[in-house]
């Protein structure tokens, strides 16, 4: 048993039921990190998009986010958020949304 106080987990998963009532129409940080021609090709509504293959220029455009506020993140299948996710607790993020399942489960009809 530690002393230590138990953290809130700073990043929770999330599933397309949450992103519909949580996010769309919300004013929130989405953050759509495929590359810009995956994001031409459709994305969701509202989402900026973010780059994660271009490191440099990702972490600069971090850095518009305020960290303060929730940051929802997805990419095609999960992959590329997950390693978003671990840049963002680098960056001092408290509060990540990770949609694992991406825009394939989100085009994916109910």
């Amino acid at each position: 048993m530690s002393c230590l106080p138990q953290q809130e987990e700073v990043v929770k998963k999330i599933d397309k039921a949450t992103v519909q009532t949580e996010v769309i129409g919300k004013d929130v940080q989405l953050v759509d990190v495929r590359t810009p021609m995956e994001y031409q090709e459709g994305h969701i509504d509202d989402a900026v998009n973010f780059d994660i293959s271009n490191a440099e220029t990702f972490a600069f455009q971090l850095e518009g986010l305020d960290k303060e506020k929730p940051v929802y993140v997805y990419c095609k299948k999960g992959a590329r958020s997950n390693k978003a996710v671990e840049i963002l607790k680098t960056k001092g993020f408290t509060q990540i949304y990770d949609y694992s399942g991406g825009y394939d489960d989100w085009e994916k009809e109910d």
